[in-house]
């Protein structure tokens, strides 16, 4: 029996919602329905359990389209994921105050608005896995901005190997036999953010030129076949490379922070796990070739790892894929917000947050209350809401979280 909910939309593609048991707000509900109703949406509309309303397209949506991408459905964190890696380290290998430990690993990777080149650590000068990173990166990036001179960030190769702020975050976490596991959540930076910026406005541009009236401008779309839509799928590609890459950097100086910090004889398991949840693939689903875009969404195909976290003080889970075909082969990814930023703000108190985060190695200032984990859904409600899509493989619990 099918634990989904099936809700027809007039006048479009009908929602199939993994939403059982956790909350889908009205206003996240509408934004859905609007999306149905575009002409190139194929089959339906996903819905993840960590749904809620975001810009363009909701949060924990699955978008199939033929012949057309909706740059805002994307967004402007274009790659954004999750990357994990177990090392041979156990919970007896931790010190009993892990403060070191944290600042380190702070040392290691700027977080948010910092990078590299101004660390002072570095004089000035790129990491040399930074700098060759880079390398493998900037020719691609050069043509791109030649074209649209208006997607060029001052300097995208200072921010490889960097954290940013907001739900981002470096974890130290034990799974359930007491293993260490490096976990850690970022994406394209602000190279990627003006990509997303610059053909959403090009996308609401064009639309506007056709006369066509949307409900929400953000729906705007590029055709397959046109110039700006060649332009932004090359792009699209290059940033979800760089946000893979980003994370790739990032673990092994995160690694690196880690033997500095005195766990300095540890293996890590090769079978790493790197997986974007906002981004597009073209994919065949009900046989038909489409681009499938994933907005805070993961790849759940059968057998595929993925990466599931909870808040910055509740559990999170690596899962192996299903491959349900009624989710495009999806999954959440995270527990999804409860509330606005701005609600969590003036929801909780510091001495709430200090008691949620318990345990954990963490900043515990005002300028985290928004990712209390109050403000988060359960996360054990969202795995609940999702069984037929993932099954757990591991489940981990941070004792250090670095925060932007």
């Amino acid at each position: 029996m099918s634990s989904h909910q099936l809700i027809a939309v007039e006048g479009g593609v009908p929602v199939r919602a993994w939403v059982n048991g956790v909350p889908f707000e009205e206003g996240a509900r509408k934004q859905v329905e609007r999306t149905a109703r575009l002409p190139f949406v194929h089959s339906h509309v996903a819905v993840m359990p960590d749904v809620h309303y975001g810009r363009g397209a909701t949060v924990g949506s699955v978008i199939a389209t033929f012949g057309a991408i909706v740059p805002a459905a994307v967004g402007v964190d274009i790659g954004c994921g999750m990357a994990a890696v177990r090392t041979s380290l156990t919970a007896d290998h931790l010190p009993d105050s892990l403060s070191r430990v944290r600042a380190e690993i702070e040392e290691a990777v700027p977080v948010g608005r910092g990078d590299h080149e101004r660390h002072p650590a570095n004089k000035g000068q790129l990491p040399e896995l930074v700098s060759a990173t880079w390398s493998e990166l900037a020719g691609d990036y050069r043509q791109i901005v030649k074209d649209d001179p208006r997607v060029s960030h001052a300097r995208p190769e200072v921010q490889v190997g960097s954290l940013g702020g907001g739900n981002h975050f470096i974890e130290l976490c034990l799974d359930e036999a007491g293993s260490v596991w490096v976990m850690l959540h970022s994406g394209s930076r602000g190279a990627g953010n003006n990509i997303g910026t610059y053909f959403t406005d090009l996308a609401r541009q064009r639309i506007r030129e056709r006369g066509i009236d949307l409900p929400d401008q953000d729906l705007a779309w590029l055709e397959e076949g046109s110039v700006a839509f060649r332009r932004y799928w090359r792009a699209l590609d290059w940033a979800q490379r760089y946000a893979r890459a980003n994370r790739e950097v990032m673990l092994e100086r995160t690694l690196k922070a880690l033997r500095k910090a005195g766990l300095s004889r540890f293996s890590v398991d090769e079978s790493a796990v790197n997986c974007h949840h906002n981004y597009v693939s073209r994919e065949e689903h009900f046989d038909l070739d489409v681009f499938v875009t994933r907005k805070g969404a993961v790849r759940a195909g059968e057998g595929d790892l993925g990466i599931i976290p909870g808040s910055m003080g509740a559990k999170s889970f690596i899962v192996r894929g299903k491959g349900n075909a009624m989710s495009f082969h999806s999954c959440s990814h995270g527990a999804g917000r409860a509330m606005s930023r701005g609600e969590a703000t003036r929801s909780f108190t510091l001495a709430q947050h200090r008691a949620a985060t318990e345990g954990v190695e963490c900043r515990k200032d005002e300028g985290v209350l928004d990712e209390t984990p109050g403000a988060y859904k359960s996360i054990d409600a969202v795995m609940a809401a999702q069984a037929e899509l993932v099954d757990i493989v591991h489940t981990l619990k941070q004792v250090v979280c670095v925060k932007g």
